[in-house]
């Protein structure tokens, strides 16, 4: 049991076939006590999650769903004091969340570009900062951003420029985190993944499907427990003495 008794939060579990969800579920397995968050987190929702993760497992689990809009300075504030409040406290923060829009660079508007950096990257940050002050107080924790291969080789796949620039911003805030907090006892790190068995490719025909992965060296796409494996990793103290890394996840599409 990786993280018994642990208290995660696990940003960005609005779906039963995301990188949220699985993440969950593997962090329930190793004896954690889930705090899911979502903009769309409702009581319909949490059951699914609920109920779907003590199926597979044969066992009751201990979680909570909470609904938070991460753009949002003052709610990502507010989420942290409802988790204290039923909690008491909290070990480690993976953050998921993002929305992704394949656009010609020319074609990105101002309102696309404001939307895609206003959830992926300033809603990192909000949410970082928010736990972090925690995290200080108790001189430990640990933080997980969820990123994109496309940050690390200039867009492409199903993302855009502005996917591909948030993204990059989130590595280089979760870099920035691990250096000046690691003072502190605490850690933060990005896990890359490539194109994963998610919404996010829903609508893809089997033609672009079938082009992208042929570049992949293991010819598949990722499964989101392949991609929540990492997160896991990172958020227990297998990875103790990891900070500021960036684990790559992508099938050996980008290597560098």
């Amino acid at each position: 049991m990786l993280l018994q008794d642990k208290v995660c939060v696990i940003v960005g579990a609005g779906s039963l076939r995301g990188i949220g969800y699985a993440t969950a579920e593997l962090c329930a397995e190793h004896g954690a006590m889930l705090v899911v968050v979502d903009i769309a987190m409702n009581d319909v929702l949490l059951a699914s999650f609920k109920t779907s993760i003590q199926d597979r497992l044969q066992r009751g689990i201990q979680i909570d769903g909470m609904r938070c809009d991460i753009g949002n300075a003052d709610d990502c504030e507010r989420l942290v004091q409802d988790v204290l409040a039923r909690h008491g406290t909290v070990d480690c923060l993976i953050n998921t969340a993002a929305i992704v829009k394949s656009q010609p660079f020319l074609d990105i508007n101002a309102k696309d570009l404001e939307l895609m950096l206003g959830v992926n990257l300033k809603g990192a940050f909000h949410l970082c900062q928010s736990f972090l002050k925690v995290f200080s107080e108790r001189r430990t924790g640990s933080i997980v951003n969820v990123a994109s291969v496309a940050a690390q080789r200039g867009g492409g796949l199903v993302g855009g420029a502005h996917y591909a620039a948030s993204k990059g911003g989130v590595i280089s805030l979760t870099r920035t985190i691990a250096r000046e907090f690691g003072p502190l006892g605490i850690r933060a790190n990005v896990v890359c993944p490539s194109m994963t068995e998610t919404g996010m490719i829903d609508g893809m025909s089997d033609a672009q499907y079938q082009d992208i992965v042929s570049a992949i060296p293991l010819r598949r796409a990722a499964k989101p427990r392949e991609v929540a494996g990492a997160c896991l990793f990172l958020a227990s103290d297998l990875s103790a003495y990891v900070t500021g890394a960036t684990i790559d996840v992508n099938g050996g599409s980008h290597i560098h």
